[in-house]
């Protein structure tokens, strides 16, 4: 095989932030509701050809030609190839497309190494199944690069679709998918509006400052929890404007984890978008700033676009069911799987 096309998509958490972080759910379990959405992070792999100069070829923010692995500056590509047991006997070219900006709390970091990875493996004529994707995904990033990470937005971006994620004492989970019909998933999805401030960070610094206080509100993070199993109730069953009415209780507790989770900037466009008629939301991702989410009554939609617009971006999008995928093989063509 010499090309290999891979895309993951980017995800949005609804409730059960933090409890997804090892240090909370190896000693009380934890639990997330979120979906992966139509925008996507995309890898396109290949062996480079030894007649083309260098060794390595890295294309992401920078182009990167190195003679070595150990010399690639991109820390999860250089991390993802020694954990694959790649070596420079071959060479390997790697290109980066994403449809939403980096560190801007959509989980883009995990996104990329699942596609990553997924694109490795399958060069490799290894064809990993969603959940093992989602494995390799947490080991590299918490184990290998040691980064303060949780681990929700791995297993979203590798299984994909709308799901409750259990994590266990034991260190797994277990993915309960909500499978709504065609109708009630375009009500939902019609009721929700994210915006970008056009501001990014790195989340990893936010969430060092997260994860240090969850043991000490270890009652927020109980009733976040406890949201996820409510919230997967009334996505089923319930009035859809009570889950608005719970996205902004989650925010509450969300913003007393960590006096690092909000900004003025960032509570001013909530206020903003609240007096305009968004019922509730959340800013995504560890916090600081990055893409808000909003639940907006459908006859209030025209409203909250109005006020925000000088503000931030509007971003339209779907639900994604696919999760991580192949997209184009070079010995076979255009495909999904």
């Amino acid at each position: 095989m010499s090309m290999i096309v891979c895309r993951a998509p980017f995800r949005i958490s609804f409730f059960g932030g933090g409890s997804d972080y090892p240090v909370w759910y190896l000693s009380e379990g934890g639990a997330v509701l979120s979906t992966s959405i139509d925008k996507y992070i995309y890898i396109t792999c290949r062996y480079l050809p030894p007649y083309l100069g260098t060794k390595h070829r890295v294309v992401w923010r920078y182009v990167e030609q190195v003679d070595a692995i150990s010399e690639i500056l991109h820390p999860a590509v250089r991390a993802g190839l020694r954990y694959l047991q790649f070596d420079d006997r071959l060479g390997i070219e790697m290109h980066y497309q994403g449809d939403l900006p980096s560190r801007a709390g959509m989980g883009s970091s995990s996104t990329f190494v699942v596609a990553m990875l997924h694109a490795l493996t399958a060069m490799r004529g290894v064809d990993a199944d969603h959940q093992r994707l989602a494995e390799m995904a947490i080991e590299l990033e918490q184990v290998q690069m040691k980064e303060t990470v949780g681990s929700q937005d791995q297993v979203a971006a590798a299984f994909g679709g709308l799901n409750v994620i259990n994590f266990r004492q034991d260190g797994r989970f277990d993915v309960n998918p909500i499978v709504l019909p065609v109708q009630r998933q375009r009500e939902f999805v019609g009721r929700l509006m994210l915006f970008f401030p056009g501001k990014s960070r790195f989340a990893s610094e936010i969430a060092s400052s997260v994860t240090a206080n969850l043991h000490a509100r270890g009652n927020s993070v109980r009733r976040m929890i406890q949201m996820v199993h409510e919230g997967a109730e009334i996505l089923r069953y319930g009035d859809l404007d009570d889950f608005g009415r719970m996205l902004h209780e989650a925010w509450e507790l969300k913003r007393s984890l960590s006096d690092q989770v909000s900004s003025d900037e960032i509570d001013e466009i909530y206020a903003c978008a609240r007096r305009a008629g968004a019922i509730g939301g959340k800013l995504l991702g560890a916090g600081g700033t990055g893409f808000i989410l909003f639940y907006v009554p459908p006859d209030k939609r025209d409203d909250v676009l109005a006020a925000l617009s000088p503000k931030c971006i509007n971003v339209p999008f779907d639900l994604d069911h696919d999760g991580a995928c192949v997209i184009y093989r070079a010995d076979g063509g255009l495909t999904v799987q």
